[in-house]
């Protein structure tokens, strides 16, 4: 076996059927949750068969993480984008809670996929958890950091207030719909000060 082949990144050897299962997934899973939706009903709807998942997959759960994984970078990338092109912390923020407002008003929002899915695994040690919960650390630490670089006397409580303002916004956007807007913004401010 060559070098290349054990340090290829394994994304590389993503095949379309894999890719459609994920989507398939990640469409079912949020819509109506992880343990209402079995590997046969994917198998049937993203259109592959059963060796073909379980060549990808050795189980459900494995699909559940590849599912959140996918999701937690692209949670990460919209941030580094967010940072790149807003460029100072303040506004990086103002675009955060923006992008908040925008996501939990949204038409078929559904909540967060990663409280969601700590839901319906409750046993912390278990793998779903252990990728929830590192999400949630990354997020804390990375929220932390802005505000950090916004002068917050208290970056690490600030950052906590804020995780609860996003979770707490999550539900309210899926229970309150459209008016949840308005207040996320106007908590956010409380919490941080006013954002540009």
């Amino acid at each position: 076996m060559s070098d290349r082949t054990v340090l290829a990144d394994p994304a590389s050897r993503r095949s379309a059927a894999r890719e459609r299962l994920l989507d398939t997934a990640a469409e079912l899973f949020y819509a109506e949750g992880i343990q209402a939706v079995g590997v046969d009903r994917l198998i049937a709807e993203a259109g592959i068969t059963k060796a073909t998942f379980y060549r990808h997959f050795p189980g459900k759960d494995e699909l559940v993480l590849a599912y959140l994984r996918r999701r937690d970078q692209h949670v990460r990338a919209r941030l580094a984008d967010a940072a790149a092109a807003a460029g100072d912390p303040r506004t990086v923020l103002a675009v955060l809670v923006e992008a908040l407002a925008e996501e939990v008003c949204g038409p078929g929002f559904r909540g967060c996929p990663f409280i969601n899915a700590a839901a319906e695994y409750p046993d912390a040690g278990h793998p779903v958890r252990r990728l929830v919960a590192d999400h949630r650390q990354w997020f804390r630490d990375a929220l932390a950091e802005l505000l950090g670089a916004c002068g917050h006397p208290d970056p690490a409580v600030g950052a906590d207030a804020l995780l609860l303002l996003r979770d707490g916004a999550m539900v309210a956007g899926y229970l309150d719909g459209a008016g949840t807007r308005n207040r996320i913004a106007r908590t956010a401010a409380a919490l941080i000060g006013p954002l540009p």
